[in-house]
């Protein structure tokens, strides 16, 4: 049932705690910012409120005063009175009210946040109750659609279905100026730590879906293990799921610690370890010991299972799925291509859902061996549903060496075939098979200069 449907009437909220922030904000308009820690528009319940906390944030945003003869005309437009004189004489009367005084504006927030929360999570029992009552899908979907309710609420996530255009870019022009302050590099997308590479895809956008793709032996799982360190190592050190559906969890570290420590990915498999190396590896372990990054290697997982898992992580920065051709959709389909489909329309849910850039990794059908210029191209993953589709990036890996072992040109190619933000292109990555590491090179083919 869609929220717009219920009713909403006996819900719990507070009138007098609604006008007193629209009256402190008239009377003190800078103390919006204060406001804006705690509420939104849709935080307050009476509609009229609704709209006129609205226009009072847009003017804000626009660089705009917030004064009586201004909210009066914008008021009047959006039809929250009738005309301009009970405009003038009800805001007036905000105004003037000595029960409401600014420096408790911060307690009226806090009232009218919480009244909204609770109204939130009665909603969203409601729905959750005739669903269940319904029996609107199996178990498992009835518990998944419960979780996520909550995890909205949690978020801060409102259960209105419309946003009027006005209210997003408030949203808009406070990204803008994040992405544009002194502090810039925190909003822009995530650094992979590839230099070319984010420079193509302006970083690891949240709620983007990247598909990474390539035949076998290539070393996709590798670069996205390596992503995954160097996000890992930022300073606000974000959290970093990875499932790994191929490799086991020893398996992914192993590699990790090597690409770490510098050494050799076959020395630590065979155990052939001098006292010098144990040094290296110590001091390896150590910096992937302060990293969070978290391991999953359960067969044949579903997104749902996923999500489940994610919601409880705080400070989620990068989910790594390890391969989409290993997971499960969750229920029954007959048809591989359809099976697939949904994974990858869940996975791009998931992304936009958790607001976090989601790397899935992919096979390629084996027609790419039987071409002569072996370097994949979009209609390759059309066997495998409608990944194309789904993703907002599309990358391949391709290492030309593998298949013409005379090549003298080692560099590995990452080649960017979809781009929903800018533009596509090749970029050069060295890839050290011995360390289970690639090395960025720059735009002319040669090792930077720090390594």
């Amino acid at each position: 049932m869609d929220l717009s449907e219920m009713d909403i009437t006996g819900l719990p909220f507070d009138v007098e705690a609604e006008k007193a922030i629209i009256g402190c904000i008239l009377a003190r308009p800078e103390d919006i910012n204060t406001a804006l820690d705690y509420i939104k528009p849709e935080s307050f319940y009476v509609e009229n409120h609704q709209k006129l906390f609205g226009i009072m944030v847009r003017n804000f945003t626009l660089g705009r005063s917030i004064d009586i003869i201004t909210v009066i005309d914008e008021a009047v437009k959006e039809k929250v009175f009738e005309n301009s004189s009970e405009a003038k004489v009800r805001l007036a009367d905000l105004v003037r009210d000595e029960m409401i005084l600014p420096k408790n504006l911060e307690n009226y927030c806090r009232i009218v946040e919480e009244k909204f929360y609770i109204r939130q999570l009665i909603l969203a029992s409601r729905e959750i109750m005739q669903a269940a009552s319904d029996e609107q899908g199996t178990a498992s979907e009835l518990i998944e659609f419960a979780e996520q309710k909550i995890y909205d609420i949690r978020q801060g996530k409102s259960a209105n279905r419309l946003t009027l255009i006005g209210n997003a870019l408030v949203d808009v022009f406070d990204d803008l100026g994040k992405r544009s302050g002194p502090d810039r590099d925190l909003y822009l997308g995530i650094k992979s730590g590839y230099n070319d590479l984010d420079s193509l895809i302006y970083g690891l956008k949240k709620s983007d879906l990247l598909i990474l793709a390539a035949r076998p032996a290539m070393g996709k799982s590798t670069l996205a293990m390596n992503i995954a360190v160097n996000v890992a190592r930022r300073s606000d050190n974000p959290e970093v799921a990875v499932f790994s559906l191929e490799m086991s969890t020893e398996q992914l570290v192993t590699r990790m610690l090597s690409a770490e420590s510098l050494v050799e990915n076959k020395k630590l498999m065979r155990g052939d370890i001098s006292p010098e190396l144990w040094n290296k590896i110590s001091l390896g372990a150590d910096r992937l010991n302060m990293m969070k990054i978290y391991i999953d290697d359960t067969p044949g997982m579903s997104v749902m299972q996923m999500k489940s898992r994610l919601r409880r992580m705080k400070n989620l920065g990068l989910v790594i799925v390890d391969h989409i051709q290993l997971m499960s959709a969750g229920r029954r389909i007959d048809n591989r291509v359809n099976e697939m489909s949904e994974i990858t329309r869940q996975l791009k849910i998931m992304a936009k859902e958790m607001d976090v850039p989601v790397i899935a990794l992919s096979q390629l059908s084996r027609s790419v061996d039987s071409r002569t210029d072996k370097r994949p191209v979009l209609s390759d993953l059309r066997d495998s549903g409608s990944i194309e589709q789904d993703a907002d990036i599309v990358m391949f890996l391709y290492r030309d060496e593998y298949y013409n072992k005379e090549n003298p040109d080692t560099s590995s190619e990452c080649i960017i075939a979809k781009n929903r933000h800018g533009e596509t292109g090749t970029i050069k990555l060295q890839f050290n098979s011995q360390y289970t590491l690639f090395v960025g090179l720059d735009k002319y083919g040669s090792p930077p200069d720090n390594g």
